[in-house]
C-alpha cells in the first residue's frame, strides 16, 4: 500500500510524471477522468484549516469522488479506541484517509495499521502537500517546457524564521529530494531539530542544509525566499516571546532586495502583514502566494490520482 506521509513517500524517479499530472489537472480542470469515482475518502482533521480543508474536499468532488468530513473530535479517534482499530475500521468503509492532526506518529500508525492510502495532510513535523505543491509552483514559473522538476534541481531557497517548524523541516527534506539548495535563518534556539538531522541521515541527505543566524547571508543568491507564521497552532502560550525573538528575520523589502533580482516570494499562509513579513513584500509582484494555495487543488488531485491508481494494482 504507497501512502504520502513525507515528501520521500514518491520516489525521485516518480516526481515528473507527477508534476506534469498535476500541470494537466490544471490545464484541464472540470475535464478529467473521474478516477475516484463510486469512492469515499475520508478527512480526519484535528486541526482547523481553509486551504488544506477546500483544496481536498474540491480535488476530490472534481475526481468523482464523496470527500467525508470527520472533525477529530467526533469520532473515536485516540480516545475510546486506539489509533490502530480506528484505522481498521475506517479502511472497511472508506478508500483513502486524509489525515490533519497533531503528531506525526499519529499517520505513521493509521498508515501502518490500516489499508487504505493515508495522506499527511499536516503534523507538527511535516506538511508535505503544501512542499509539493510549492514546488510546482516554481517550476510552472522556472520551466521551459517538458521536464517541470528538472527546473528546480540546483535552485536555492532561503527560509526565514522559526527554522524547527513543520514547514522548514518539510523544505528541507524536499528541497534535498528536488535537487536543490536550502538555507535557513533563524535564532539558534529556532534551529532544525536532532529529529529532523535523524530523518535526512535515514534518507540519505545528511547534513543537506546550512543554517546561520544571519538572514541576509542566506538570502543571498536565493531563487526563493520563504517564511511562515511565528505562532502555529498549539504555540499560542508562546506568542509575545516568539514575536519578539523572531522580529529580526522578518522579510523586509530590504531583505527580500537582497536575494536574486528575480526572486520569488512564497508564505504557505495564512499570513500576518507586519510580524513575519512585511506588506510590501506581499504587494511585490514576484510574491506568488495565491498561485501557491491554487495549486495545493491541483497537486493534491495528482496526489490523489497516483496514490489510487497504486492502490488499485
Amino acid at each position: 500500500m504507497k501512502h504520502f506521509l513525507q515528501e520521500t513517500d514518491f520516489q525521485a524517479s516518480e516526481l515528473p510524471a507527477l508534476f506534469a499530472l498535476a500541470r494537466e489537472q490544471k490545464r484541464k480542470r472540470g475535464r478529467v477522468s473521474k478516477v475516484l469515482a463510486g469512492q469515499t475518502w475520508a478527512m480526519i482533521f484535528s486541526k482547523s484549516s481553509t486551504r488544506t480543508r477546500v483544496s481536498f474536499e474540491t480535488g476530490i468532488r472534481e475526481l468523482g469522488g464523496n470527500p467525508l468530513f470527520l472533525n477529530a473530535h467526533d469520532i473515536q479517534l485516540g480516545r475510546g479506541e486506539s489509533i490502530e482499530d480506528t484505522a481498521k475500521v475506517l479502511s472497511r468503509f472508506v478508500h483513502g484517509l486524509i489525515v490533519r492532526t497533531f503528531d506525526h506518529s499519529d499517520v505513521e500508525r493509521l498508515a501502518a495499521a490500516g489499508t487504505v492510502p493515508v495522506i499527511n495532510a499536516l503534523t507538527d513535523f511535516l506538511h508535505p502537500c503544501q512542499i509539493y505543491a510549492d514546488a510546482f509552483t516554481m517550476a510552472e514559473r522556472w520551466s521551459k517546457g517538458g521536464n517541470l522538476v528538472g527546473a528546480l534541481r540546483g535552485r536555492k531557497i532561503a527560509f526565514l524564521g522559526d527554522t524547527a517548524c513543520n514547514m522548514a523541516n518539510s523544505w528541507i527534506l524536499g528541497a534535498n529530494h528536488f535537487g536543490m539548495k536550502i538555507s535557513l535563518a533563524g535564532p539558534k534556539k529556532f534551529a532544525p531539530t536532532k529529529e529532523l538531522d535523524a530523518l535526512l541521515a535515514r534518507e540519505g541527505f545528511a547534513g543537506g542544509y546550512q543554517f546561520t543566524t544571519d538572514p541576509f547571508e542566506a538570502v543571498r543568491g536565493a531563487d526563493v525566499v520563504y517564511t511562515d507564521v511565528w505562532v502555529s497552532m498549539g504555540k499560542e502560550a508562546e506568542s509575545r516571546k516568539r514575536r519578539r525573538v523572531l522580529q529580526p528575520y522578518a522579510v523586509t523589502a530590504k531583505l527580500f532586495a537582497a536575494a536574486k533580482a528575480d526572486a520569488l516570494f512564497m508564505h504557505c499562509l495564512p499570513a500576518h502583514a507586519g510580524e513575519e513579513v512585511e506588506q510590501a513584500v506581499l504587494d511585490n509582484p514576484r510574491c506568488v502566494i495565491f498561485d501557491e494555495a491554487e495549486n495545493r487543488l491541483h497537486m493534491q488531485k495528482a496526489i490523489l490520482t497516483r496514490l489510487n491508481a497504486a492502490r488499485k494494482g
